[in-house]
């Protein structure tokens, strides 16, 4: 029946449909100032983390859908990264540009392999081993074979394509050992000269001076697949998903919805010849060639019905044309055969339905339903309407918490690391934006906390007086880290304090924190103390800053690097054996842990009344304060704190 409706409804009603659509996508997806802030936090987290790489080290750079923007559940995080002093050129006059004593030049052998695809050779001998390793000799030249390079980096990992799939936590990762070419390629020349009214003209400039890189995956039906590379858009496509207005990204959006849940809905890993890049580039095509006039929220299912019947088009002609090579058709290896005519069908069959099918789509159906229901239903579009401030302010501080990773580990770095973000702040970078200042503030408390521990760490064994100078730059530095960061950073003190053996200063820090966190308007993470009614009028007027630190407690991240404190040294090496990057560890588990251990040097009684908190906590707690992939260290931690009490 409601197939029949969405057949017969006149084109006012599937406008007004397209903006129920819009909005529950806004819902799923993001409005265009969530998804601008995501980017942003992104951004700022690697600028600074790239800007203080040695020169021999490697750059970082997060691409895929996490970096455009979306957050859906179950998809991967996209790393790639490269070695900062080897850069691929596509013709020998190119080498001018480069210190060849400082960078090791590869060049290109594009004249036997098919289109985006690449064969690459060393013009000089490489210091990088695993260059080396990966080298291959061919026609009195040494090729770096794509196959090899890959094997080396994922003998640990789970391999998937190019990449070494890992997992930490609930989050899947996709890490692609690449290398980087500051030139455009000139076999997507044709690219530019098609950018006559999308993306603008800065865009495009932006694109090209970025260049490509190449990464480790042949093509499966060339010359030399083992060899061969892959050249890799992922900068200019970020550049792209970003270029876009909200419709069209929220077209893209339902488009990978509509994949998962509609077309791949039931299907095997092998039996997906689909993928979400296909999406992508499907969205790039209709965009480029003005198709649709008009990308508004009341023409949205249009946009789709127009993007799905391109779809259809490729997979009945067998071809789908890459947006920057079109002569490299991304079906050719996959998408042929008897694959391609049961695909047809399948897609056909939905397309004979028209937008009916979309009620499989669990994401939207009940948005198209309400619609069906209530023809006079008010939709109001205006995005500043559709979050309130508390969501927002959670989604922000959700994306600051999980950004504040720092991929380098000595304290020389740290520094410069704060000089970088001490002088983005006083020259005032037009790239910091208002969401760039909170995720500063929590990377500068993050760096402070670390530095103070491993100054101490380095100076323990030093004589008295160095010893106790070192002591007041810890304890300064994470007095400044408490100022900047969220509530639980000031557990970082109290951890201080108890390891130098200040019992009475860290139960003061601690009774201080325990009250913060007891307020019904606190943030655990993901989830309010009590409840979001309280928030607005306790945070009214206040920047995000300031918001930050008197309303947000996130989970606290030991790093393998650094000895915090002994009772916790099992469970780092432990995390570091399962390979995870740090042991995190809820806010108010370490506030009992320390209460305990404080205690039990001053206060016997209340240490055994902290145990009590502890294991009422861990036994009864039913995941608004310690999520369910914190369960674990939870359980260990109060076994430790038993033990330490004498409660075996």
């Amino acid at each position: 029946m409601l197939n029949l409706m969405l057949f017969t409804y006149s084109d006012t009603a599937i406008q007004h449909i397209s903006e129920s659509v819009f909005v529950g996508l806004c819902h799923k997806l993001g409005t265009s100032q969530l998804v601008a802030m995501r980017r942003d936090v992104v951004d700022i987290s690697e600028m600074v983390n790239n800007q203080v790489y040695p020169i021999n080290g490697r750059r970082k750079m997060e691409s895929g859908s996490q970096r455009e923007g979306f957050r859906l559940e179950g998809s991967d995080t996209d790393m790639m990264y490269w070695p900062n002093n080897h850069r691929v050129i596509w013709e020998l006059s190119q080498s001018q540009y480069y210190n060849t004593h400082r960078q090791t030049l590869i060049l290109c052998d594009c004249s036997d392999s098919p289109p985006g695809f690449t064969l690459l050779y060393l013009l000089s001998p490489s210091m990088n081993r695993d260059i080396q390793r990966a080298c291959v000799r061919m026609y009195d030249r040494y090729y770096i074979s794509s196959s090899a390079y890959r094997h080396m980096f994922c003998s640990n990992r789970i391999p998937h394509g190019p990449c070494a799939s890992a997992k930490f936590l609930t989050v899947e990762f996709d890490f692609a050992y690449c290398l980087a070419c500051d030139f455009w390629p000139p076999s997507a020349s044709s690219w530019i000269d098609r950018c006559h009214l999308w993306p603008q003209p800065h865009v495009v400039e932006d694109v090209v001076k970025n260049g490509c890189h190449f990464v480790a995956v042949g093509h499966k039906l060339g010359n030399y697949e083992e060899h061969e590379w892959r050249i890799s858009f992922s900068l200019a496509e970020q550049k792209l998903v970003n270029a876009m207005n909200h419709c069209q990204f929220l077209t893209y959006g339902l488009l990978k919805l509509f994949l998962t849940e509609v077309i791949n809905n039931g299907l095997g890993d092998d039996d997906k010849l689909l993928c979400s890049y296909h999406m992508k580039t499907t969205v790039f095509w209709v965009i480029q060639q003005n198709t649709i006039p008009h990308w508004c929220p009341q023409n949205l299912l249009e946009c789709f019905w127009v993007c799905f019947k391109l779809i259809l088009k490729w997979v009945y002609e067998g071809a789908c044309p890459n947006f920057f090579i079109p002569e490299n058709n991304m079906f050719l290896s996959k998408i042929h055969g008897e694959k391609q005519r049961q695909l047809f069908l399948r897609l056909y069959g939905l397309y004979e339905r028209g937008l009916a099918f979309l009620l499989h789509s669990p994401s939207i159906r009940s948005c198209i339903v309400n619609v069906l229901h209530n023809p006079r239903l008010s939709i109001g579009t205006d995005e500043h309407t559709l979050i309130a401030e508390h969501e927002f302010d959670r989604n922000l501080y959700c994306e600051i918490g999980s950004n504040e990773i720092f991929y380098f580990f000595n304290i020389q770095m740290y520094m410069r690391c704060l000089h970088t973000i001490e002088q983005m702040i006083h020259v005032g970078s037009p790239l910091i934006t208002q969401y760039n200042v909170p995720m500063l503030q929590k990377l500068t408390s993050t760096l402070l906390h670390k530095t103070a521990f491993i100054v101490y760490m380095e100076t323990y064994t030093h004589k008295n007086k160095l010893r106790y100078r070192a002591d007041r730059i810890s304890c300064h530095m994470l007095k400044l880290a408490a100022k900047f960061g969220f509530i639980s950073d000031r557990l970082y003190i109290a951890m201080y304090y108890y390891k130098t053996l200040r019992y009475t200063e860290a139960v003061s820090i601690l009774e201080m924190i325990e009250d913060m966190l007891a307020r019904p308007y606190t943030m655990y993470m993901y989830n309010f103390n009590i409840g979001p009614e309280m928030y607005p009028e306790a945070v009214r007027g206040q920047s995000w800053s300031l918001k930050m630190r008197q309303t947000v407690a996130w989970s606290n991240r030991l790093y393998h690097e650094i000895h915090y404190i002994s009772e916790l040294i099992p469970e780092q090496q432990s995390a570091q054996q399962n390979k995870d990057s740090a042991l995190d560890i809820p806010p108010f588990i370490l506030l009992y842990m320390l209460e305990i251990l404080c205690y039990k040097h001053v206060d016997t009684m209340r240490a055994q009344a902290a145990l009590d908190d502890l294991q009422t906590l861990v036994h009864y707690e039913e995941g608004r304060i310690i999520p369910l992939i914190y369960r674990d260290i939870s359980w260990r931690i109060l076994e430790i704190c038993q033990q330490e009490i004498g409660d075996i």
